[in-house]
């Protein structure tokens, strides 16, 4: 079982360009989308977040259902779903602000022990910036590391959302020795400060830096190892880098690497075969409209 901890909401994307573009109402949420992704990749996977009684909290529970993803550890509030406004650019990188007060998902208390089979849990994006829950993210973030359980981070940073951008900083850096992998845009690289190499040294067994349709490079203590991207037409980046989340710890888990000692043991084949299907993964998410993963049979062979 692979838990992902942190938000669900509604991404309103638009439907043409302009300020007063018709919205549609799209699933989200980077912790969602890597919970739904891990689904259609085949893996047992479980969330753990807060979610509304409203309509779209519903809506947000049925997909993971039908996905096949655990909701078992869901908590359920009376507040409203969060909402997200994406603008998307001509290059189709999206760019987002939040409607978050007073949501359900800010409210989510630590569980008092991780589903039965854990092997992995994953944390990122919003669930880590908004209080009171951040603090009960990472509460279970250190209590999963402290009983050995692989924990995985993707900051997935929106600066909208962070008020004091140096004690975020001082936080991340507080958060990585319970991290055994860190996964990071290279625009959340530059934001955050800092390199590959004193991250590593600070806990982390492998840091891996999405760049965009260049590729992604995994830093470890042994090498550093890379991969280009996938050629695609895009259509938008909605959901890429929680894909990558998804087929990262999906590749891991069928490689029998979520620790952190075998992750530090991946040699340039292991590395290469992992980073390569997190590629094309990602590569199909680009190709169409909202955060929409592959399923395991669209990236056979």
């Amino acid at each position: 079982m692979i838990v992902v901890a942190g938000e669900a909401l509604i991404d309103l994307v638009p439907r043409s360009t302009g300020a007063l573009a018709a919205l549609q109402p799209a699933l989200g949420g980077g912790p969602y989308n890597t919970a739904v992704a891990l689904g259609r990749l085949g893996s047992p996977a479980a969330f753990c977040s807060r979610v509304s009684y409203d309509a779209f909290g519903e809506v947000l529970l049925d997909r993971l259902r039908e996905t096949g993803v655990d909701v078992s550890s869901v908590q359920r509030g009376a507040e409203p779903t969060t909402l997200a406004v994406a603008t998307v650019g001509a290059d189709g990188s999206a760019a987002y602000s939040f409607y978050v007060d007073g949501t359900a998902d800010r409210l989510f208390t630590a569980p008092s022990a991780l589903p039965p089979g854990t092997r992995a849990v994953s944390f990122g994006t919003c669930s880590l910036v908004l209080e009171p829950g951040a603090s009960a993210y990472e509460e279970l973030m250190r209590a999963a590391a402290a009983q050995g359980v692989f924990t995985a981070l993707d900051p997935n940073i929106r600066a909208g959302l962070i008020p004091d951008a140096d004690a975020y900083r001082a936080r991340f850096k507080s958060w990585l020795p319970s991290v055994s992998l860190l996964k990071l845009s290279e625009e959340d690289a530059q934001w955050l400060g800092g390199t590959p190499q004193e991250w590593l040294a600070a806990g982390p067994a492998a840091v891996v830096i999405t760049r965009g349709g260049d590729g992604l490079t995994a830093f470890t203590a042994a090498g550093e190892y890379a991969v280009p991207g996938e050629r695609v037409e895009v259509v938008d980046t909605i959901g890429a880098g929680d894909t990558v989340n998804a087929a990262l710890l999906h590749g891991l888990a069928a490689r029998d690497a979520l620790s952190a000692q075998a992750l530090a043991a991946l040699g340039p084949e292991g590395w290469a075969g992992l980073l390569g299907f997190a590629a094309r993964a990602a590569a199909v998410t680009c190709s169409r409209a909202g955060a929409e993963p592959p399923y395991a049979h669209e990236l056979e062979g």
